[in-house]
């Protein structure tokens, strides 16, 4: 019952999400005529991400259920002012609003992993998180079609409304939800620096976590580039127009759901380094396919199994951080893991459009597929302490 609510609730605020990350780059473009600015949006969204470290210090600090209550209740009250939004002299306000949007999502992410952390089962984890991330990857499939439909018929401002009502209906599933939670210990001396440090220090000393956080940083800089690559393999290899990528994105997002799916049963038999792994070499291999041979049979099949490889990876790490993070520091570390991951994939976007413009992506792709290879296989052979499933810990 309590974790139906939850996964309702993840799937509804995603919808929203989704949809206001969708269109708050269109807002800008329709409103100032600017690419740049438009860019700029989504960097707004992004950016909080690099203070992760310090704003999942506060999923540390209060009882994490009541948080995510109050964090979507205030994006609730928060999104309707964007209805003022209509004239570019006022895009001030949608870029400050996307701003704190990507601040809450950071600090609704780390109480998150933290409230699954103390209340799930280990066994059960990974085929939560594996479920978790269907529901995100499947509002990927819907939201996009809505958002971009309500646009174009009403504006912005209609899909602020729709996002601030996803919030709202998030924010009563979580309060119904029937879980206990300690009250976090006070230390009589709190210092909030100190206290991040101490989440960053607990995952730079973690042999489990070191690795598997590594792998998921090198992932996301080679889907930075992927993604960077896309309209180079749309246009130049299989000669289709920029809007192909679009289908290549949605076989991706169903790869993606069928992750999820399976996530579970798999981590009930292997331990997450090697999940992390073969996730890693499927997604290199199809990400080289896909550039080497033009062919959309070949396209599309490499789509899917990127979708299926790369949520491995990050599903991975989630869930490694949740088992060996210690219960009052789970949102410090996986804030911090969290930011260490995505980092690299905004560097590796404008990487990536760097090196197409000088190099064929027929080339790139194939000889980042190798690096991606060699990282997985490195990572497969060399045993660590994460070396035991959850089922055989518990």
């Amino acid at each position: 019952m309590r974790w139906s609510l939850y996964l309702t609730g993840v799937v509804v605020s995603g919808f929203g999400t989704v949809a206001m990350w969708l269109v708050s780059g269109i807002w800008v473009k329709s409103l100032t005529g600017s690419d740049s600015l438009a860019a700029l949006a989504s960097f707004a969204l992004w950016a909080p991400v690099l203070l992760g470290p310090l704003l999942g210090t506060l999923a540390d600090r209060v009882r994490r259920r009541p948080l995510l209550v109050v964090l979507n209740l205030a994006m609730a009250a928060l999104l309707p002012v964007l209805l003022w939004v209509e004239s570019a002299d006022r895009v001030w306000l949608l870029f400050a609003v996307l701003v704190l949007y990507g601040a809450q999502g950071s600090v609704h992410d780390a109480a998150e992993q933290a409230l699954v952390a103390s209340v799930v089962d280990e066994g059960r984890r990974g085929t939560f998180n594996g479920l978790r991330m269907t529901a995100n990857e499947s509002m990927k499939l819907i939201a996009p079609l809505v958002a971009a439909g309500l646009f174009a018929a009403y504006g912005g401002g209609p899909v602020a409304l729709v996002d601030a009502a996803s919030f709202a209906v998030a924010a009563v599933l979580f309060a119904l939800m029937p879980v206990r939670e300690e009250r976090p210990a006070r230390p009589e001396a709190r210092n909030w620096w100190r206290e991040t440090a101490e989440g960053v220090r607990l995952l730079r000393a973690s042999r489990v976590l070191r690795p598997l956080v590594a792998t998921g940083a090198f992932t996301m800089l080679l889907a930075g580039v992927n993604g960077a690559a896309i309209y180079s393999v749309v246009d130049r290899g299989l000669g289709h127009a920029p809007a192909y990528a679009g289908v290549l994105y949605a076989v991706q997002g169903v790869g993606s759901v069928l992750a999820g799916l399976v996530t579970g049963p798999l981590l009930r038999r292997v331990p997450e380094r090697t999940l992390a792994a073969v996730g890693l070499a499927l997604f290199a291999l199809a990400m080289g396919v896909r550039g080497a041979l033009p062919y959309d049979a070949t396209a599309l099949a490499a789509s899917a199994v990127i979708g299926l490889g790369m949520p491995w990876v990050l599903i991975a790490v989630m869930t490694a951080v949740q088992r060996e993070a210690p219960a009052e520091a789970v949102g410090r570390v996986a804030a911090t893991a969290n930011t260490l991951v995505m980092a690299p994939n905004a560097v590796a976007i404008a990487l990536g459009a760097g090196l197409i413009a000088v190099t064929d992506a027929r080339v790139l792709l194939p000889v980042l597929a190798v690096g991606g290879v060699a990282w997985a296989t490195t990572l497969s052979l060399s045993p660590g302490p994460a070396d035991v499933s959850p089922q055989d810990a518990t």
